[in-house]
């Protein structure tokens, strides 16, 4: 069994957010599960210079781009006992950025047709291609359209996955044939709302789609989770399926973690108090440990539950002893509310607008709760962090969220979780999970452990994916 994974962006080497963990994280468990999974990307410009001095030159070819022949060069990488395979175009890559440009349609329209046109140079004719998200989401039409059919390509599977619905690759028509080079009788297959719309095309074409959890699969058929490409979706659901996303347990590991204050394991939570003091001092709190802190590691957008934020902070924060952290950055009306309300209460309330990766690290491992009360959310990651790091995550039951945390009402949870977008039911939570704090030390300690023994691992999701790649080859 081999795979190719086509994405836009992959850590080490270049990711702005999600994606980009999953393509870092997800071949390498692949991998070491004994299927062959190779990745592809660009060579941008924003890799940092260590890494591409790792890279070896394989050979260049020409790739169509509609009526034009760009040159693509191709090196190789390994990282990790992964093979990538980073492709050179400097009209296209050599940029600061990776996404924003002016001409992103064409580039990644580049990226999804090299990514098949470099098959028959890198020896590796894969069993299943996997693209992902918008910026590949035409690789699954080039593939139907102008590659099943010759020697050398044949037999391949395409697998499509939703990180995220919002972005679509929505385009006018006129760039169908000029930029995408798709011809007039393709038309159908990616139009949508009067637009070429990239992730329409993928639905239609791949041979299966997958979303970044099994509730946001369902929640896609549904117009308010959507972005109007519902009706796409449900056609297709008899192809459809969500697999949920999981974390890298050795960067996110408190026995090892040096961006921590202090080590610590479920076998000696010492370390945690430690952690909770300095966060304390760093943020300029008052240090009082039998006070819970509650966390917040996010962007400040309203779709990421701000909103209900905002309207029941003052009352929070004036009624109940709990003390609060907030890092991120985003919509200046949060950012404006949260340092107005960081000022009327300075012993309870610290903010720091932007994004420091250690420090969110720090709030991990020093924070007690930890809030995702969010609209919608593909999949998460910050929740399952927070329990690597026994900080119990509050979350409304939406996507990935309502799939990795569960209540613990019933006394087997590993959260606090809240069904309506309302931000008194969240209220509700948040005072349940307070109560539950101060009510038992015994029983805090023992939902602590529960949650830090959770297995949010990539080795779950990578033996889900390899049964799909092998369904998909009839194996």
């Amino acid at each position: 069994m081999k795979v190719l994974f086509v994405t836009s962006e992959a850590r080490p080497f270049a990711a702005t957010g999600g994606l980009g963990d999953v393509a870092g994280s997800l071949p390498q468990a692949i991998r070491s599960r004994l299927v062959g999974c190779r990745v592809v990307m660009p060579l941008y410009e924003d890799i940092p210079q260590d890494l591409k001095d790792t890279m070896r030159f394989v050979t260049s070819l020409s790739v169509p781009v509609s009526w034009r022949r760009q040159y693509c060069g191709i090196f190789e990488a390994k990282y990790n006992g992964v093979t990538y395979y980073l492709l050179d175009n400097q009209y296209y890559f050599k940029r600061q950025g990776l996404y924003g440009h002016y001409d992103d349609a064409e580039r990644f329209a580049f990226l999804s047709r090299a990514a098949i046109e470099i098959i028959p140079y890198i020896d590796f004719k894969p069993d299943v291609i996997h693209s992902n998200d918008w910026q590949t989401a035409l690789l699954p039409v080039y593939y139907k359209l102008f590659y099943q059919d010759r020697p050398g390509f044949e037999d391949i599977k395409t697998l499509f996955t939703i990180h995220n619905i919002q972005y679509q690759g929505q385009y006018g028509m006129e760039i169908l044939e000029d930029v995408f080079g798709l011809p007039q009788y393709a038309r159908s297959i990616v139009e949508f709302d009067g637009d070429v719309n990239e992730v329409k095309g993928a639905i239609q074409m791949a041979d299966w789609v997958s979303t970044v959890s099994p509730t946001y699969a369902q929640e896609l058929l549904d117009p308010w989770f959507s972005h109007g490409l519902d009706p796409v979706l449900r056609e297709n659901q008899g192809k459809m399926s969500g697999i949920l996303n999981g974390i890298d347990t050795q960067l996110y590991n408190p026995e090892k973690d040096d961006r921590i204050y202090a080590a610590y394991s479920t076998e000696d939570l010492s370390g945690k108090a430690e952690n909770k003091k300095c966060l304390q001092e760093r943020m300029g709190l008052p240090v009082k440990p039998d006070v819970p802190v509650m966390g917040m590691v996010t962007r400040l957008v309203s779709h990421k539950g701000l909103d209900l934020v905002k309207y029941i902070l003052d009352e929070l924060l004036s009624t109940e002893d709990i003390q609060m952290v907030v890092l991120g950055s985003g919509d200046w009306v949060y950012e404006n509310f949260f340092q107005e309300m960081q000022a009327k209460y300075p012993d309870k309330l610290a903010v720091v607008i932007g994004f420091i990766p250690e420090l969110s690290h720090k709030i991990y491992a020093g924070s007690d709760l930890f809030l995702m009360p969010s609209k919608s959310e593909p999949c998460g990651l910050s929740q399952m962090i927070a329990l690597r790091y026994g900080s119990i995550p509050i979350v409304r039951e939406t996507g990935g969220l309502k799939d990795s945390i569960f209540d613990s009402g019933d006394g087997k949870g590993n959260g606090f979780t809240f069904k309506s977008y309302n931000a008194h039911d969240m209220l509700a939570a948040i005072r349940r999970a307070i109560a539950g704090y101060y009510s038992s030390k015994e029983g805090w300690a023992t939902l602590v452990d529960r949650a830090m023994k959770c297995d949010n691992s990539w080795g779950k999701s990578a033996n889900e994916y390899i049964r799909l790649y092998k369904s998909l080859c009839g194996k």
